[in-house]
């Protein structure tokens, strides 16, 4: 007889949920009770004194310093069950100097978005990144969370036939919506535009209060009707890759398969490139 749970993953049980649930907790208060030992008192303005048994801050002060009460972090520490705002988590982040990664580390534990996602990237590019993009063979570019395009490469360039370098600000949702290149450019464009807005706004979820992204919404939604139409649907998909078809007007059809990668470096950039695809015969 075939057993038609065979393959299926086992449902987790309320006991153990609550042992996954409890084992987060407790390293979220160990992280907190290591983190609050670095802080020395005067870098937050405290006197250091001389009566300290313990290095970095007491638990009363550092309650005090994020404006709640020091029973309230106490049972944070001790790994209780406890319902704590992503702002208390942000300040309490705030006052232990917490690195980018270890305060994404402690948002994790917390299961809660960080008010602050997202800003503080808009750095320059990295040298070194350019640089690797200048060294990959395929058509390969980088974007930030607008989709700008900080850098490409010259099989980019012959690709779309010049741009972006012919753009002062090349953007590539512009270029795809505003720039009519790019319907003859992209093989069937009417279903890789619709595409393009779901994957953008999967992309722009935790920035659409961002000024940047709000005056691109605001100028897309404007200029292209299409755009405009996809974006009211309101559909969201994973920028994943797949099967890109270009139309180039001196080699034809062109088929490639995308690979993304997000930047260690710059959480906020992505990596693509388009590899050739010797399996439909590209040449």
């Amino acid at each position: 007889m075939h057993d038609k749970t065979a393959g299926t993953p086992a449902a987790v049980s309320p006991a153990s949920a609550e042992q996954l649930n409890s084992a987060r907790r407790k390293a979220l208060g160990d992280f907190l009770r290591s983190a609050r030992a670095r802080v020395q008192p005067e870098s937050v303005g405290l006197p250091a004194g001389t009566r300290r048994r313990t290095p970095g801050l007491r638990r009363e002060e550092l309650a005090q310093l994020c404006g709640i009460s020091v029973t309230w972090y106490t049972w944070i520490e001790q790994g209780r069950d406890v319902s704590v705002s992503p702002s208390v988590w942000a300040r309490l982040a705030s006052v232990l100097m917490l690195a980018r990664a270890e305060r994404h580390y402690l948002f994790e534990l917390a299961e809660c978005t960080d008010p602050e996602h997202g800003r503080g990237y808009m750095l320059p590019l990295p040298g070194g990144l350019a640089d690797c993009v200048h060294s990959i063979t395929a058509p390969a570019y980088i974007l930030d969370r607008c989709w700008n395009v900080l850098a490409c490469n010259k099989a980019l360039l012959h690709l779309f036939n010049g741009w972006p370098e012919r753009d002062a600000h090349p953007n590539l949702l512009r270029y795809i919506f505003r720039d009519p290149a790019a319907q003859e450019l992209v093989v069937d464009w009417d279903q890789r535009a619709s595409r393009v807005v779901a994957e953008f706004r999967a992309d722009a979820a935790a920035h659409v209060d961002e000024p940047d992204v709000k005056t691109l919404l605001a100028g897309l939604l404007q200029s292209s009707p299409v755009f405009a139409h996809w974006w009211t649907r309101h559909t969201v998909v994973d920028r994943e890759g797949g099967l890109r078809e270009f139309r180039h007007p001196g080699s034809g059809i062109l088929r490639y398969q995308q690979i993304t990668f997000r930047l260690a470096t710059r959480p906020d950039c992505k990596l693509v490139m388009l590899l050739e695809n010797t399996e439909m015969g590209v040449l």
